[in-house]
């Protein structure tokens, strides 16, 4: 595989901390990439991103968008007595959904990508991520990458390493690549630690059972 100037999307969490050394052991990481867009769990998130950042000795840029938080409606942006426990069915999960968050996310990246020389960018998504979140789907992607190689002189790729990958077989690359999982955050609801009762607590927990590997995180209902 030849080794290619490298943006990355982190925002701190399992997925993209795993994604930032993949790309680390695969490719010269120029930049990795965080925004901050008001979440709920945004402070606990972006202190982790930083940390894994730091880690790699990868130059991290936190990019504020929140002001666009006024114009978005999410659960994951009104406070978190609004994010609901256990496994969400369809309607539930909606609320959680920030619109066309990906979408946003990429196409402000590639062009910080490119203003500073990258070639590519990597994205955390994978086979697990749900249907009804349309921007972390792979037709998405695939579109969303032809179009960012079409609008950028560099003709920038996306890669997504784990698109075929479930969230187990994610926490089991990123345990072998050496990421400190107890320095990643998920929880929806942005306590100090985990809540352990959200549905991304509830996918977390579950990825290191299926992975087979002791779930470093502290959750509050243990």
């Amino acid at each position: 595989m030849e080794r290619m100037e490298t943006a990355v999307l982190l925002s701190g969490g399992l997925d993209s901390s795993a994604a930032l050394h993949w790309a680390h052991k695969n490719h010269h990481v120029k930049l990795a990439l965080s925004f901050d867009y008001a979440s709920n769990h945004a402070e606990r998130e972006l202190e982790c991103a930083a940390w894994q950042a730091a880690s790699l000795g990868v130059e991290h840029r936190i990019v504020d968008i929140t002001p666009i938080a006024a114009h978005l409606k999410s659960a994951l942006l009104s406070g978190a007595d609004d994010i609901p426990d256990g496994k969400y069915d369809t309607e539930l999960m909606k609320q959680t959904v920030v619109p066309f968050r990906n979408g946003i996310f990429l196409s402000m990246a590639a062009g910080i990508a490119e203003s500073h020389g990258a070639q590519q960018l990597v994205i955390a998504a994978h086979s697990g991520d749900h249907s009804i979140y349309p921007d972390c789907q792979e037709e998405f992607m695939a579109a969303m990458t032809e179009a960012i190689r079409l609008g950028t002189y560099a003709g920038l790729g996306i890669l997504r390493p784990f698109i075929h990958t479930s969230k187990g077989g994610i926490v089991r690359t990123g345990h072998e690549l050496g990421v400190d999982f107890s320095r990643t955050y998920s929880c929806y609801k942005g306590g100090r630690i985990h809540c352990g009762a959200c549905s991304t607590c509830l996918e977390r927990r579950e990825a290191f059972r299926e992975a087979g590997i002791p779930d470093p995180t502290v959750y509050a209902d243990q």
